[in-house]
C-alpha cells in the first residue's frame, strides 16, 4: 500500500508524506538546539546570580514546552495522513516558519527580561502558529469525507482554536502594559494543547447499583 502511494507521488512530482515529516522533525530539532545554544551562564559562581538570571530560565523553558507541544499537535495531525499535497507541503512550510522564530523571540525576550514589545511579539508569533496550524489542518482529512475524528471532536479542536487565537490576540495588546500577565496568558494556552486530540465523552457509570431484594 505504501509503495502504490510511493509511486502515485513520484508520478505526480510530489515529495512523499515521509520527506514532510522527516524535514518538519529536522526543524524541531534544530530550533531546540539553537535555544539551548542561546542560553546564557550566570556571570557568577552564586545562587543570587543564576536567580538574577530567572527571565531566561522562565522563557526557555516555555519556549521548549511549547516546542514541544507544537511537534505533538503537528505529529497528531499528520499520523494518519496517507499522502502529501502541494498545497499541504506549502501549509507546512508556512507553520515551520513561524515557529522558526520562537528561538529568536526567546532570546530577546530573555535579554529584555521580559520588555513588553518582546513579549508582544512572543505572544503575535504564538497567534500565527496556531493559524498556520488551523491551515495545515484544512489540507489534511481532517475535514474530507471519511475523516478519522468524529464530528463532535472537529467542533471542539476548532472552538479551542478559536478561543486560544483570542486570547493570544488580547496578549498581544496587553503586553504593552502588563508584560508578565501577557507572558502567563500566553503559557496558559499551552495547557489546552496538552493534549492534541479533544476525550471523547463517555457518559459515567452509576456508582452505587440498584439493591436486589431476594424473596424467600
Amino acid at each position: 500500500m505504501k509503495q502504490g502511494i510511493s509511486e502515485a507521488a513520484d508520478a505526480t512530482n510530489v515529495p512523499s508524506l515521509e520527506r514532510v515529516n522527516a524535514f518538519s522533525d529536522g526543524v524541531f530539532a534544530i530550533i531546540i538546539t539553537i535555544m539551548v545554544l542561546e542560553l546564557k551562564r550566570p556571570e557568577e559562581a552564586s545562587i543570587k546570580a543564576f536567580v538574577h538570571m530567572w527571565p531566561t530560565w522562565v522563557s526557555y523553558i516555555a519556549s521548549y514546552l511549547f516546542v514541544a507541544v507544537v511537534w505533538v499537535n503537528h505529529h497528531y495531525l499528520l499520523k494518519k495522513e496517507i499522502s502529501a499535497s502541494w498545497r499541504l507541503i506549502w501549509a507546512n512550510f508556512a507553520h515551520m516558519f513561524v515557529v522558526s522564530l520562537i528561538p529568536f523571540i526567546t532570546s530577546w525576550m530573555a535579554d529584555t527580561r521580559l520588555g513588553p514589545f518582546p513579549v508582544a511579539l512572543y505572544a503575535f508569533d504564538f497567534f500565527f502558529v496556531n493559524v498556520t496550524y488551523i491551515g495545515l489542518v484544512y489540507e489534511t482529512r481532517f475535514d474530507s469525507v471519511g475523516c478519522w475524528l468524529t464530528f463532535k471532536t472537529r467542533r471542539l479542536m476548532r472552538l479551542r482554536s478559536m478561543a486560544t487565537l483570542v486570547l493570544f490576540l488580547s496578549a498581544t495588546v496587553l503586553a504593552f502594559w502588563h508584560p508578565l500577565v501577557s507572558f502567563s496568558m500566553v503559557v496558559a494556552c499551552l495547557m489546552l494543547y496538552f493534549r492534541p486530540d479533544i476525550p471523547k465523552y463517555t457518559p459515567l457509570k452509576p456508582v452505587v447499583e440498584p439493591l436486589r431484594v431476594d424473596l424467600l
